[in-house]
């Protein structure tokens, strides 16, 4: 053992490295108080912070976002910052060089970063959420996933759309859930003979008859345009949810062809009806001739 001591003794000075340990000592223990204060801070801030946020309505996603990414990373930065100074680090050359740093890499991201405003604003403006029907960007489906970067929907072929947040923001955006109840327009043609009232009886009535149409408020059937071969009108038809919007948009189409077919009434074609109200003698001399 003294001749383990005396060989440490060779090559270390053991009054200087005890000299400086003690000095260092204090310093390592303020490093660790700051680190736990921060520690102790962010837990009850947390709290504090949450249920501010739930009281002025903010989305859980937003919530979950502000509180355990932004301000936990900030305020262990912070610390972080604070704990090297306390251990005599110069942390003014790398603030610098983060601060450098992230400009370069806020050029570099420019779109990312846009996306990441426009996810915040989708989360505080709430234009739709999670389970609602959207149609944007000529996508339609349901709101799956919304994150900070993108807005993910599943169409009803089942495919998954990945949309940037930026994109939605800067386009016009339709919810067909916002308001709960939703209508549903179905056009239909009939013949310019046919009663538009023997019609829209018989569509009301094979309408009315589906089990997930509302009866209030009731359905209608309304002249949408007269078209070129055929008077367009239009069923406009309840139901309780956008879930049902599609299948129930096909079903009525089909419930109407069926009722009208039954009812005698004609569904038109489209085609073209060409009048001759006068030809002159000379022309159809020459018509004759050609023919013979």
């Amino acid at each position: 053992m003294d001749q383990f001591i005396s060989f440490i003794e060779q090559w270390v000075d053991v009054k200087q490295l005890t000299t400086q340990v003690i000095e260092f000592a204090p310093k390592l223990i303020a490093a660790l108080l700051v680190l736990l204060a921060a520690w102790i801070i962010f837990r009850v801030v947390r709290k504090i912070f949450r249920a501010a946020l739930k009281r002025v309505d903010f989305q859980p996603p937003l919530i979950d976002l502000l509180v355990d990414k932004i301000l936990r990373y900030t305020v262990y930065i912070i610390a972080i910052i604070m704990s090297l100074d306390q251990l005599g680090v110069d942390v003014t050359t790398a603030l610098a060089g983060v601060g450098v740093m992230g400009i370069a890499v806020g050029f570099a991201a420019q779109d990312a970063v846009s996306n990441v405003i426009a996810g915040i604003l989708i989360f505080w403006d709430k234009p739709f959420q999670v389970g609602d029907w959207i149609e944007t960007e000529e996508e339609y489906g349901q709101v799956t996933d919304i994150t900070l970067r993108t807005t993910r929907i599943r169409t009803p072929r089942n495919t998954y759309v990945v949309i940037p947040n930026k994109r939605i923001i800067d386009e016009v955006l339709e919810n067909f859930t916002k308001h709960g109840e939703l209508r549903v327009d179905v056009p239909i043609g009939i013949a310019y003979s046919e009663s538009i009232d023997e019609a829209r009886e018989v569509l009301l009535r094979a309408v009315s008859a589906m089990d997930v149409i509302l009866s209030d408020p009731e359905p209608g059937v309304v002249v949408d345009e007269l078209g070129g071969s055929s008077v367009n009108l239009k069923i406009r038809a309840w139901i309780d949810s956008a879930d049902d919007a599609r299948s129930t948009y096909f079903k009525i189409s089909e419930t109407g062809k069926v009722a009208l077919d039954d009812a005698g009434i004609e569904i038109p074609f489209p085609h073209l009806q060409l009048h001759v109200d006068k030809v002159d003698e000379a022309i159809w001399q020459q018509v004759k001739q050609q023919q013979s």
